[in-house]
């Protein structure tokens, strides 16, 4: 070995210890992977024929977290992905080609609308919308060229809560895909492959990330053939996840399961104390009689979380709203949820145009784990009129 200090910085005969394992999954980042031989070196991404290739694949890192919420969704395998839009993405890219047909519910989360209308149109897929109360009735929308159906239960706004299992039956008799935006139930709720599912999508970002600081999305597959095809577009599309992001994801993962629990308690607590508001009509929360959809949850999830939306009486205008929720002190004002924070915002009908038919008077809001009695004293003097 050469004494040249250049060399040695790069090449260095320093050893250390073996045999430490840490309690939880170090961050292993990393672009180069290194092979045994020339004769090894290969490029793919499917971890059954090579464990690591590439950075750009995954490290040990990123496959844990993959891994990890396969097994929480009890489906075949998963892929991590930048965000919850880029998982949407790739579900899409990867069913519909041009002169296919597509069913989007039109509860759907509107960065997957504008997807759809702005992108695949541009392509050639014909996109269509249907009510997402729509259930078996949606046999009737099905195509020869449809491909695929996106389902999201509840939807992101108006939280409407979707017969599942209907939809999976209608689609499969007619070898129709069906994908599943799982974010609100963070893939424990609701068991999507024990429904049907062919797809189950979350946005890491929400529940698992679970403190506001990440950016992530996954897509879990029902079997390996389906495994196989989304794979090859992840490595088409380039999509990476970085592994310090994901380190953050498994780091939510281990107080999950008391989260949702605590978040549940608190916002039915307080969606039952709205509900009871001379100055509200509806309060969709799917755990609630008044959402749509509510007897379907009751038979098909397990549990509900934070996330819900109130419809106000007239005479309270969007303005009115603004006003009060700029008088609020513990709901902070902005987008996303799943963290610890409670949130609150008035949604943009353009990305929700289902959701005009409450007009300007629907508040989404998120409980966070904030003490019960001070948001609910919060409520109480900002809407105080």
């Amino acid at each position: 070995m050469t004494s040249n200090s250049k060399t040695r910085l790069i090449h260095p005969q320093a050893k250390i210890p073996s045999g430490f394992r840490s309690l939880v999954t170090p961050v292993f980042r990393g672009s180069t992977t290194l092979f045994p031989k020339a004769a090894a070196i290969v490029d793919t991404w499917n971890h059954d024929e090579v464990p690591y290739t590439y950075g750009s694949y995954g490290t040990p890192t990123t496959l844990d977290l993959a891994a990890r919420i396969a097994e929480l969704e009890h489906g075949y395998r998963s892929f991590v992905t930048p965000g919850g839009l880029s998982a949407l993405v790739l579900v899409y890219l990867t069913c519909l080609s041009s002169g296919d047909h597509v069913l989007v519910s039109e509860s759907v989360y509107g960065p997957s609308r504008t997807f759809a209308d702005h992108v695949l149109r541009r392509y050639g897929v014909e996109v269509d919308y249907y009510p997402p109360l729509e259930g078996a009735n949606i046999a009737s929308r099905i195509r020869s060229n449809t491909r695929l159906i996106w389902c999201e239960s509840p939807g992101s706004i108006t939280m409407e809560v979707q017969d599942v299992p209907a939809i999976v039956e209608a689609a499969h008799r007619r070898d129709v895909l069906v994908a599943l935006d799982n974010t609100w139930a963070a893939g424990v709720l609701f068991d999507a492959f024990g429904h049907g599912v062919d797809f189950s999508v979350q946005a890491i970002t929400k529940y698992i990330g679970g403190h506001s600081d990440v950016l992530l999305g996954a897509v879990t597959i029902r079997d390996k053939a389906l495994y196989e095809r989304l794979g090859t577009n992840l490595q088409h599309l380039g999509m990476v996840a970085s592994p310090d992001d994901c380190s953050l994801g498994l780091r939510g993962l281990l107080t999950l399961h008391v989260r949702l629990k605590a978040i549940e308690e608190s916002a039915l607590r307080v969606a039952s104390w709205l509900a009871e508001r001379p100055d509200v009509e509806a309060v969709l929360h799917p755990a609630l009689p008044s959402c749509p959809g509510h007897v379907i949850w009751k038979r098909d999830f397990t549990g509900s979380s934070g996330l819900f939306s109130v419809v106000f009486r007239p005479p309270l205008s969007r303005n009115d709203l603004h006003a009060c929720m700029d008088r609020l002190k513990f709901f902070q004002k902005g987008y996303s949820w799943g963290g610890v924070s409670s949130l609150v915002v008035t949604p943009d009908l353009t990305e929700a145009p289902n959701a005009r038919v409450y007009g300007d008077r629907l508040v989404r809001f998120y409980v966070g784990l904030e003490d019960t009695d001070d948001l609910i004293s919060d409520i109480e003097q900002a809407f105080r009129h």
